[in-house]
């Protein structure tokens, strides 16, 4: 009886839903601009229930690293959408960065049945 309670509660607990955020370990690499390097991202949106992201860079500490992006710090992804996003870092920062992390944002006029956010991070090499 209890196996059948556990699987039970396995079957009907809530499900949750992220965003796909690849590569989980990308590299930084020399960009066209002297003195900066580039992240060369990948954003999957899985989710209907939004369409706007926005990006932040961490050290270890989890303490915020300034960063640049071209096409503004929100970028809008429809459902099923991939977007490629290139992730500018001074070169003086770069040794501090450790996690380039994406995070799912509600529009605020637009009430969703789920309002919860999802973050996801790639550590990197």
């Amino acid at each position: 009886m209890r196996y059948i309670m556990a699987l039970l509660f396995t079957v009907m607990s809530g499900s949750a839903w992220a965003h796909a955020w690849t590569p989980t370990y990308p590299e930084l690499k020399m960009s066209y601009v002297k003195d900066v390097y580039v992240a060369e991202m990948l954003l999957w949106n899985s989710r209907a229930d939004v369409s706007y992201y926005t990006f932040e860079v961490y050290t270890d500490n989890w303490e915020h690293i300034p960063w640049a992006m071209t096409d503004g710090r929100t970028v809008n992804v429809q459902y099923l959408e991939r977007k490629k996003i290139n992730i500018y870092i001074r070169k003086a920062d770069v040794p501090r960065v450790r996690y380039i992390c994406s995070l799912s944002l509600h529009e605020k006029q637009r009430l969703s049945a789920s309002l919860v956010s999802s973050r996801v991070c790639s550590k990197v090499k």
